[in-house]
């Protein structure tokens, strides 16, 4: 397996400039285009720029550039989910700048995880159950509804990694009032509300993208209506959750 780096650059022109006078060998053959056109083309679909197959120290890495501008808003909004997708599960930060923007995003991305994850869930269930469907996330939504590869993949980030996903995840859990987070115990008990007005309050709370796609799911052609009273009536819908997931299908 290689391993893998993502890099948020303010400046990724000058980032790429300066990383081909260092490591042009990185490159596939878009080199020959020079930094403005890798980073034009940095922009499309996920924003993120990967080099593959890079070896260092003696194994191999890949590594994407991505501008902290489009990762804020992917963080914040789920634009394309792509790497605030890989954010929602444990990862090794190297660095990190000063960038309060950024940090803010960081953790409403995981708030949104969290919230997109009850509304998937049943009332109750355990911290694992939880832990599954957040990884899930990036891959087809709700993880009991995940086949073959997909389910297995999701099993393998979790299992192994229940301690980092508490540590990541634990502040957050821990000032939410429908969890008890018993941290020292290594579990929660959750007792999710799952009246209208609980599911309403939650959706709101969702990023800009999900919301978007829930109401395209709902909202008739033509009609138009808000995306408040939308989501008011799905929050009235006992499929709710699973509303949510086909949303969460759609937006991938």
């Amino acid at each position: 397996n290689m391993l893998d780096f993502v890099f948020a650059v303010d400046d990724s022109v000058t980032w790429h400039m300066m990383n081909l006078l260092k490591n042009r060998s990185h490159y596939s053959f878009l080199k020959v285009f020079g930094p403005k056109q890798i980073s034009s083309i940095q922009s499309y679909g996920a924003g993120i720029y990967y080099n593959t197959l890079v070896p260092c120290n003696g194994r191999m890495i890949k590594y994407g550039v991505i501008s902290t501008d489009t990762l804020i808003d992917d963080l914040l909004h789920w634009k394309t989910l792509y790497v605030a997708g890989r954010l929602q599960k444990p990862v090794k930060i190297l660095t990190q700048n000063e960038n309060s923007k950024l940090q803010a995003a960081l953790v409403s991305n995981l708030k949104s995880a969290v919230t997109a994850a009850f509304l998937m869930l049943p009332e109750s269930f355990s911290e694992e159950d939880l832990y599954m469907q957040i990884a899930g996330l990036s891959y087809s939504g709700d993880f009991r509804m995940v086949i073959g590869e997909d389910r297995s993949k999701v099993q393998n980030i979790v299992k192994p990694n229940v301690v980092h996903f508490q540590k990541l995840y634990s502040n957050i859990l821990q000032d939410c009032p429908q969890v008890v987070y018993k941290h020292h115990l290594g579990r929660l008990e959750a007792s999710i509300d799952k009246s209208p007005e609980g599911q309403f309050t939650q959706l709101m709370a969702l990023p800009r993208t999900l919301q978007q796609k829930i109401t395209s799911l709902v909202d008739p052609p033509g009609k138009n209506r808000d995306v408040e009273e939308i989501l008011l009536q799905v929050a009235h819908d006992p499929d709710c959750g699973f509303v949510v997931h086909q949303g969460r299908q759609r937006s991938m």
